[in-house]
């Protein structure tokens, strides 16, 4: 059974775990795995990942990008991620299982790089059309006028975020309710 926890603005003492970018950490040393566990049983009913169809065909956005290319990208590269990240997931239920706290934090970044590159790759599938492409329109394109000064200054600067990330370089376009302005 899990210790009882604080509410919003707890200290860590009252709340001895705590969700920080998306991950969960434990902020006391007597928290161990095996109490934990109960509070991620999600974890161990979940299913594996699949690799998702493309809503096209592999050709659908030739000229500007092969098929042989989208083929290789999804069937090899996507694909890749998907069965990483499910091996990956085993060896931390596993983990788990044991109690095995330094092999939890070791997998720490295959989960996040293979589960970064199946969310990224099935974000990307969706954004591509092969009736789309130019400088986005309304709302959109008055944010980013708004926010980065022009689109042109937009795609530099998410060039430069993207080109020192691991793997393809990914850069996503979000918006910060709390600034409420794009970044």
């Amino acid at each position: 059974m899990l210790p009882r926890v604080g509410g919003p603005g707890a200290t860590s003492r009252e709340r001895p775990w705590a969700a920080s970018r998306g991950r969960l950490l434990l902020a006391e040393a007597h928290l161990t795995s095996r109490q934990l566990a109960p509070a991620l049983g999600y974890l161990g009913s979940r299913q594996k990942h699949s690799l998702p169809d493309l809503p096209y065909d592999y050709g659908a956005l030739e000229p500007h990008i092969n098929a042989q290319i989208m083929q290789l990208h999804h069937s090899k590269h996507h694909a890749a991620y998907v069965n990483n990240l499910n091996v990956t997931e085993e060896k931390y239920q596993e983990a788990l299982a044991k109690g095995d706290v330094t092999a939890q934090i070791a997998l720490q970044p295959a989960l996040k790089f293979n589960g970064g590159g199946h969310i990224n790759h099935s974000i990307f599938w969706t954004n591509l059309s092969p009736n789309g492409g130019g400088e986005p329109k309304g709302e959109l394109l008055e944010a980013i006028k708004r926010d980065f000064g022009s689109f042109d200054k937009f795609k530099e600067k998410l060039t430069a975020a993207s080109v020192g990330v691991q793997g393809s370089g990914w850069g996503w376009l979000g918006f910060n309710k709390e600034r409420g302005h794009l970044q």
